[in-house]
């Protein structure tokens, strides 16, 4: 593979080409502030991944131009809906939010990012394939990363400024010194995409309790309308899940009804963590997305807060690059950080809350989740959050 061509300066380097690098450089394209972005992967992931986009990332999105192309390859559930056995806890619906986007959007993450991608190459920009980053240089009035190109040729960039949007292992992160605060859960995820029938409507999100564990399962966009997302903890998943054992999972903890899982389209196991970063910068680098905050996959917030983080960023960077106070920037981490550490402890109580083994403790938590959720003010608030909406 030829080695790619990189200019000697810049003024901002994104690393990692996910939602939120794309975010980034889409909005600093659209300014015409100049950047590259790199990504050391050959090429862009396909498989789903994150598939719940929320009403605010949706609005945000519609300010780059793209959420009805987005909300078109997708599938709207205006409901979320949980679950113990054969009894619902509680019923949220998003349908009276104040917003153009009164629904979780279900849509596959290698999708969204096709998008993304399509929108930054119509503003201009493009992603640099594949690129690994060795180091990152923070000096008093430019940034230096170094890296390696497909056939190990070394090469340097000087920038303005770095945006670390390289993920949960991100080397920007540990390259500039900044401690990633948190801990892991001890339970194993399984994530999958199936074929299979469904007893719940597919205008529905179904958080199912069990003794054995947690399981999602979310209806994604299909002409047949039986795709469909499972996500469920196991004390110890394997590597790449069957047919046969997620139909072991939802035979468990599933509804009454007809389960029947016919194929498993893509499958995989992760670890969950949460934690958030110390801080959001530090000197000339910047984090956003799982570089910045990692957490629980309930209420699938993670790449929707980071898509945010982004847009938030480039906007400010681009201010910057425009001749404003570089300590514009400071303000990033004071309105975005507190956000994450919000999504961090609320997802962290929802898994806990979701995961309780003990029969007395779960009683006790299904009593009161029935009896608070028929409050109007409480449904509201949770539709809010998970919705990802400041009160309006």
């Amino acid at each position: 593979m030829a080695a790619t061509t990189l200019p000697a300066t810049t003024s901002v380097v994104i690393v990692g080409a996910g939602p939120a690098g794309l975010t980034t450089a889409i909005v600093l394209a659209e300014a015409g502030v100049e950047h590259v972005l790199i990504d050391r992967l050959a090429e862009g992931a396909n498989t789903s991944r994150a598939a719940v986009v929320h009403a605010r990332t949706l609005e945000v999105l519609d300010e780059l131009g793209i959420a009805d192309e987005l909300v078109g390859l997708g599938i709207e559930v205006p409901t979320f809906k949980v679950h113990d056995g054969p009894k619902t806890l509680a019923t949220i619906e998003f349908g009276g939010l104040p917003t153009a986007f009164p629904y979780t959007l279900m849509v596959p993450q290698d999708v969204t990012e096709r998008v993304l991608l399509a929108r930054l190459h119509k503003a201009g920009g493009r992603v640099h394939r594949p690129i690994t980053v060795t180091a990152v240089r923070n000096e008093k009035d430019s940034a230096t990363v170094e890296y390696v190109n497909a056939d190990g040729t070394p090469g340097s960039i000087a920038a303005d400024y770095v945006v670390g949007t390289d993920g949960m292992h991100s080397v920007v992160r540990e390259q500039a010194g900044i401690g990633f605060t948190g801990d892991t859960y001890p339970a194993s995820f399984v994530l999958a995409d199936v074929r299979m029938t469904w007893p719940s409507p597919r205008s529905e999100v179904s958080l199912h309790l069990s003794p054995e564990g947690v399981t999602v399962v979310a209806p994604l966009p299909d002409a047949d309308g039986e795709r469909y997302r499972v996500v469920a903890t196991v004390d110890e998943a394997p590597e790449h899940p069957t047919r046969a054992d997620i139909q072991a999972v939802l035979d468990a903890r599933g509804p009454a009804g007809e389960v029947r899982v016919d194929e498993v389209l893509w499958s995989s196991r992760f670890r969950v963590h949460h934690r958030v970063a110390d801080r959001y910068r530090a000197g000339r680098v910047l984090l956003a997305g799982d570089a910045a905050h990692v957490h629980s996959p309930a209420g699938g917030q993670g790449m929707n807060t980071g898509i945010q983080d982004a847009a938030l960023l480039g906007t400010l960077l681009a201010k910057v690059a425009a001749g404003e106070s570089d300590s514009l920037l400071d303000t990033y981490e004071t309105t975005r950080r507190p956000i994450a550490t919000e999504v961090v402890a609320f997802t962290d109580r929802m898994t806990k809350m979701a995961t309780l083994g003990s029969t007395p403790a779960r009683a006790l938590r299904n009593t009161a989740m029935r009896v608070l959720t028929r409050i109007p003010a409480v449904r509201t608030r949770l539709a809010y959050q998970l919705a990802e909406l400041r009160a309006r």
